[in-house]
């Protein structure tokens, strides 16, 4: 059976695959090589499958490629999407404090104003009062001197109808004439007072109108500036809030620790305060003074965001590999926990400081091979593992974007990558926390 069997099979091979000789042929004699069915049958599977590994891995080779390029792009657009975030926040937080100094002057210059026109207004309430208390005091005199020209007038007629001894009817005529024509004039002149005291009045009123009508304006001009100032401030402070909070940080406790730092006051940011008679504040006062602790917040945050580690170690294209938790250990050796995120990339690619500190550590450890820890306000730890070079000294301050080595394959590593890694009071946390909380932001 089996003789029959390989007899079809030779058959089909001696069908399609003829006997092949190979003639070597030197001076003295002549020599070949038989290449049977079977044997060329063999060669052409190996061939095959050679062809075929060939392309597998061709195309394995370009796809990892592709999808490298495309990561890359991705990484590099994302990376230009934050910075031009960050620069626009930037300018628009430029934009905001310069508005707010400018409001703060013009409120200031507002301010004084309104104090000159409730002085103006007061001034004017006193004159027309006392333009008031002079008509009556006018009317009162000219009442008075109504009735004594009626008594001058009532003794005239008496003394016409009873001459006096001694007298002739000519000097009683030209004394009453006399007494007449003084109180005509003493009438006159009381008259044109009043009528100048009257006008006085009005004028005062009408001042005293307009003035109020224009602090009223000037009031609402500084309603409407107020009502700018903060809804600026609530959009520019809300993204750093909520940047905080996703980080699994307290923005309060973070302001108060910022603060303690930053303790010195004055400049044009201190509270407002223009009362001298122990009065409490007033309303547009309680309102620049909540803007001016807004602002002050929000420099904190700006100083706080420098301070934490929201920054990026690394500025080109990686491929995050080996992510925080627990995972297979790369050299075979079980399950095991993993308390950093590895990022794949370039060997030498510079490795940069994610926020401001000190550097505590550059050196060689097991595990970590080149290694070096910086130390960050608020007990927040980062580590930068792997490295093919350190160029960072312990002692040394670096603020955030400083280079502090290049990426390598030092230590327990199976390839080229960085090992980060953030702890918070000793214990490690998700490194991902920090750069996803940062994506709105920078």
């Amino acid at each position: 059976m089996l003789t029959r069997l390989s007899y079809r099979i030779h058959t089909t091979l001696e069908r399609h695959l003829p006997e092949q000789r190979l003639f070597l042929k030197s001076d003295t004699e002549t020599r070949f090589i038989r290449l049977r069915s079977s044997t060329q049958a063999i060669a052409l599977v190996f061939g095959a499958l050679a062809l075929a590994w060939t392309i597998l891995a061709t195309a394995i080779l370009l796809l990892d490629s592709i999808s490298a390029g495309t990561s890359r792009q991705q990484v590099a657009r994302q990376q230009a999407l934050y910075e031009q975030r960050l620069n626009d926040l930037s300018a628009d937080r430029d934009l905001r404090a310069d508005e707010a100094a400018s409001s703060q002057g013009r409120f200031n210059l507002a301010l004084a104003q309104v104090s000159q026109m409730q002085a103006r207004l007061l001034a004017s309430e006193d004159r027309r009062r006392e333009l008031e208390t002079g008509i009556d005091v006018i009317q009162n005199t000219l009442r008075g001197v109504i009735k004594e020209r009626d008594s001058v007038r009532a003794q005239l007629a008496s003394l016409s109808d009873a001459p006096a001894a001694g007298r002739t009817e000519e000097e009683k005529l030209a004394d009453a004439d006399a007494t007449l024509e003084m109180m005509t004039a003493s009438l006159g002149a009381t008259a044109q007072q009043r009528d100048v005291m009257q006008t006085q009045a009005v004028k005062a009123d009408e001042r005293t109108a307009k003035v109020t009508q224009e602090k009223q304006q000037l009031e609402a001009r500084n309603d409407a500036i107020f009502e700018q100032l903060e809804q600026a401030l609530t959009v520019s402070v809300e993204p750093l809030d909520k940047m905080f909070r996703e980080a699994g940080q307290s923005p309060e406790k973070l302001l108060s620790e910022v603060r303690k730092g930053y303790s010195g006051q004055g400049g044009p940011l201190t509270p407002i305060s223009l009362s001298t008679s122990g009065m409490a504040p007033s309303a547009d006062e309680q309102r620049a003074n909540a803007i001016l602790k807004s602002l002050d917040n929000m420099n904190m945050y700006r100083i706080a965001a420098f301070k934490a580690p929201f920054g990026m170690p690394v500025k080109t294209a990686v491929r995050y590999t080996s992510g925080f938790g627990g995972r297979n250990d790369p050299l075979g050796r079980g399950f095991r926990r993993h308390e950093g995120q590895d990022m794949a990339g370039d060997y030498g690619t510079p490795i940069y400081s994610t926020a401001d500190g000190v550097v505590t550590y550059a050196g060689w450890e097991n595990g970590y091979g080149r290694l070096v820890k910086i130390q960050h306000a608020f007990g927040i730890e980062t580590r930068y593992g792997h490295m093919s070079q350190i160029r960072a000294e312990v002692g040394q301050k670096v603020s955030r974007g400083d280079q502090i080595g290049d990426m390598g394959n030092s230590g327990r590593s199976t390839g080229t990558h960085l090992h980060y890694e953030i702890r918070i009071g000793g214990s490690a946390i998700n490194p991902m926390t920090f750069i996803k909380a940062a994506k709105n932001v920078f």
